[in-house]
């Protein structure tokens, strides 16, 4: 018989009451009013399972992506006439952006494009890309296998919490980027087309520490047909976040 012992029980117990109350408030996130806007996730939150799991996605997308829409949207308050231009217009000339506002825009800026781009290109099946991201990435990066391997390097050598992206120019050329905080290629004029969150509240709960296992397994999840549509989009100049 396997005995358990008083605090073993308690701890349990307490550990259940956190999942049931993060599990039953979390809906209740929502953005604040103002011009930007936290689009509901584009499949059901339990959709890149066994990979990204449920209460990961719920969490990071109505606590996590809400509290920067929030802070853009508090900001817009007192700011109207600059929040009234795009995302992307904001975060590609941070300095433009009057000084006092500038780390907002950087960080609640940034995190707004960084997430908003990360849940349209999940939801898939993973896959070797097909199209014309498969052509550049063959040209630009060496191959899919080659990319691949090295977007996980720079993955798991962020030091911190930051994001990795395949990144485009107005041309249509791909790079691998790297960036620490919630910083976006935009702000160096590139346009990310996919990249991956490696900040810990995006894979914690499922793969703790192991950063690197979370990277192989989160190419299950890429959706190519929304990366491609990106890549059309950033070579037609129509790309905006």
């Amino acid at each position: 018989m396997i005995k358990v012992d008083r605090r073993t029980l308690m701890v349990g117990a307490a550990a259940v009451g956190v999942y049931a109350t993060v599990k039953s408030t979390y809906v209740s996130a929502q953005a604040a009013a103002g011009p930007f806007t936290l689009a509901p996730l584009p499949y059901a939150p339990n959709k890149n399972e066994p990979h990204i799991d449920t209460m990961t996605m719920e969490i990071h997308h109505g606590r996590h992506h809400a509290l920067f829409v929030n802070n853009l949207n508090g900001a817009a308050k007192d700011n109207a006439e600059l929040f009234k231009k795009p995302i992307q217009e904001l975060i590609g000339n941070l300095n433009s952006v009057p000084e006092n506002l500038r780390t907002l825009v950087r960080n609640s800026g940034g995190g707004h494009a960084n997430h908003t781009m990360f849940w349209q290109i999940m939801g898939g099946s993973g896959g070797e890309p097909s199209g014309a991201i498969a052509d550049a990435i063959k040209s630009d990066l060496g191959g899919f296998e080659k990319m691949q391997g090295d977007f996980n390097a720079r993955g798991v050598a962020v030091f911190g919490s930051g994001w990795v992206f395949v990144a485009s120019d107005k041309g249509g050329k791909l790079s691998l980027v790297s960036k620490g905080g919630q910083d976006n290629p935009l702000m160096d004029g590139l346009m990310p087309i996919f990249g991956n969150d490696v900040w810990e509240h995006a894979y914690y709960l499922k793969y703790q520490n192991r950063r690197a296992d979370y990277l192989k397994s989160w190419w299950n999840v890429v959706d190519w047909a929304k990366v491609n549509e990106r890549y059309a989009a950033a070579k037609s100049g129509k790309f905006t976040i």
